[in-house]
Order: C-alpha cells, then sequence, then structure tokens
C-alpha cells in the first residue's frame, strides 16, 4: 500500500500526459524533418491542470515565442553567435512580451530565442518559420493531449477535501468551545485554535480553487447527470463550510472575561457541542430527531440568555448571546450538509 501511494505521487495524472506530450511532438517533428527541441518545450511547458488553461495559456505562447524567435534572429545576423546576442535577445523578449501583456508566455519565449541562437546556422529567415511550426506542434499536441488523455477530473479529490474539512472544523469547535465554556484558556490551547484556523482556510481556498478548475474543465467535457449532481453538492457544501469557517472565527474573537452559565449550563452546552462534533465526524450517525432536540435545547438557552439584566449586562450582545448565535448559525448549517450528504448517497 505504501509503495503504490508513493508511485501514485510520481507517476500522477499531469507528468504521464507530459511524457506522452513529449514523445508524440518529438515524434511528428522528426517524421516532418523539423528539430524537435522547441516544440518539447512548448509542450512541457503548455500541459496545464485544465484544458481551458491550455488552449488560454496557448494562445499567449505562441506570440511569445514568436517575438523571442525574431529577436533570436535579428542579433544573429547582426553580431553573430556572441555574449551580446544572448543578452539582447533575453533582454528584449522579456521587454517586449511583459508590455504586450503575455506573461504566461515569457519562460517558453526566453527559452526558445536562447535555444535558437545556439542552433540557427543557415537560412535564418527559414529557420524563423520552422521555429514558429514546431512551437504550433508542441501547443497543438499538448492541448490536445490533456483533453483527450485522462482528462483532468476533481470531483473527488473536491469530495475528499469536503469530508475532511467537515471532521476538522469539528475537531475545532470542540476545542473552541473548551476553552470558551470550559475555561481551558492556555496560551497552547490558544495557538492550536489558531493553527488549525488558518489550515482550514488554506484548505476551503485549495478546494475553492479545484472547483474553479473543474468548472472550466466541465466547458470541454461534459459532466453526466449523475456528476453534474455531485459537483452540485461540493460547491453549495463549499460555501456552507466557508461560512461555518467564518461563524468559528467570530467565536475566535469574541471576547471574554466571565461567563455567567451556571456549571450545570456549561456541561448542557459541551454535551450538545459534543453531539454536533460526533455528527460533523460521522455524518452516519446524523438522526434529524436527535439534532433537531439539540437546537431546541439551544433556542431555549440563547432566549433566556437575551432576557435583559440591566446590573449584570449594561448591553445585549453578551458573550453568551454571542456564542449561543455562532453555535445556531453552525448548528443550521451543518444540518444541510448533512441532509444533502444523504441524499447524494440515494
Amino acid at each position: 500500500m505504501k509503495w503504490s501511494k508513493i508511485g501514485y505521487r510520481i507517476f500522477g495524472r499531469r507528468i504521464i500526459k507530459t511524457a506522452l506530450a513529449v514523445f508524440l511532438t518529438s515524434l511528428l517533428c522528426e517524421w516532418i524533418g523539423w528539430p524537435p527541441v522547441f516544440a518539447v518545450i512548448t509542450a512541457i511547458v503548455t500541459i496545464e491542470p485544465t484544458v481551458a488553461d491550455s488552449i488560454k495559456k496557448g494562445v499567449i505562447r505562441f506570440p511569445a515565442s514568436a517575438i523571442g524567435s525574431a529577436y533570436a534572429v535579428l542579433f544573429i545576423y547582426l553580431f553573430g553567435n556572441s555574449p551580446i546576442t544572448y543578452t539582447l535577445s533575453v533582454l528584449l523578449t522579456i521587454i517586449t512580451c511583459y508590455r504586450l501583456g503575455l506573461h504566461a508566455g515569457l519562460l517558453v519565449a526566453t527559452l526558445t530565442s536562447v535555444a535558437m541562437i545556439e542552433v540557427i546556422h543557415t537560412n535564418l529567415f527559414v529557420s524563423f518559420f520552422i521555429r514558429l511550426g514546431t512551437t504550433t506542434i508542441g501547443l497543438s499536441v499538448s492541448t490536445l493531449v490533456n483533453m483527450f488523455i485522462l482528462p483532468p477530473n476533481y470531483t473527488k479529490k473536491i469530495m475528499t477535501n469536503i469530508h475532511d474539512l467537515l471532521k476538522q472544523t469539528g475537531e475545532e469547535l470542540e476545542i473552541i468551545l473548551k476553552q470558551l465554556v470550559g475555561r481551558d484558556r492556555s496560551t497552547n490551547q490558544k495557538t492550536e485554535i489558531d493553527q488549525r484556523f488558518l489550515t482550514l482556510k488554506n484548505t476551503l481556498d485549495q478546494t475553492d480553487k479545484l472547483l474553479n478548475f473543474q468548472a472550466a474543465e466541465s466547458k470541454y467535457h461534459r459532466l453526466d447527470k449523475q456528476t453534474k449532481s455531485v459537483f452540485d453538492y461540493e460547491k453549495k457544501n463549499l460555501v456552507r463550510l466557508r461560512l461555518i469557517h467564518y461563524h468559528i472565527g467570530n467565536l475566535i474573537n469574541t471576547p471574554i472575561q466571565s461567563i455567567c452559565w451556571s456549571k450545570q449550563e456549561c456541561e448542557d452546552i459541551m454535551e450538545m457541542v459534543e453531539t454536533l462534533v460526533d455528527f460533523m465526524k460521522y455524518p452516519d450517525h446524523y438522526k434529524a430527531s436527535a439534532y433537531r432536540q439539540q437546537v431546541k435545547k439551544l433556542m431555549k438557552q440563547f432566549w433566556e440568555s437575551k432576557k435583559p439584566n440591566e446590573d449584570k449586562n449594561p448591553t445585549l450582545f453578551t458573550p453568551e448571546v454571542i456564542i449561543l448565535y455562532e453555535l445556531l448559525s453552525i448548528y443550521n448549517l451543518v444540518e444541510k450538509i448533512l441532509i444533502s450528504e444523504n441524499d447524494i448517497k440515494k
């Protein structure tokens, strides 16, 4: 199992597709009789996470490569194969591409320009058009390989991330409530909460990026009914998880000096939170009746906490009210996730 995981990491989809694109590109160039090096350089950098990115950046890389080739031809004609030729070719290629907004093509343009200087020894005009041809081959082959060979599919990774996020969010919620209600306010505990919060945010951002990749990919590979249903589930639940993350942030930043709840009330709150966390860790444990019962208890305590008490609380927004409001919001969002989880399994 360990070796299979390592093998999967080494030989991922993009690595396999890059190798195949390089092989087909060099094979085609050899068949035509053109030098494959420039086509291979282009093919390597053209395999992107999505077909949409390959096409979008390919449109930028082609003119960028043409600019690099043109400067290489010009300065070989003026100065021959010399240090000034390399310097001016790279310098002006970068400046021109930057000014024209061809940022995605900077790397392939400069590599093409430098590589051309070393190999051009005959007709400069013909060499220029051969370089454009090989660049076109590299772009076309890589884009087609990316489109038809092992097309990008991020739905499984997104689903795994969502399940992990739900579990990790539950774990953090439990730690936070123990700190707020259980009065465990050590520095180490606060550091762990902050680290977990940042890790969750990074995972949310990465998953959101994967969702955008999959949305772009669906323009070129239509999703079947079941996959589209899963994708819609993932989009909605990622939004809900981000909202839960927002409410957890509010709990972390709630200024609390002391809590007016009795020991029994604090224990009741922690018991409800532990039940919620259990549902988040193990969605199969979810029971609507038990869940609603917990919500009713929270609502009852929420309205009791909102009763004005001028002596103790000069403001209506007491720490108790804030904690209960955020918990109720999280309960509502988690229930929607759990219901959608059951629906997608049917």
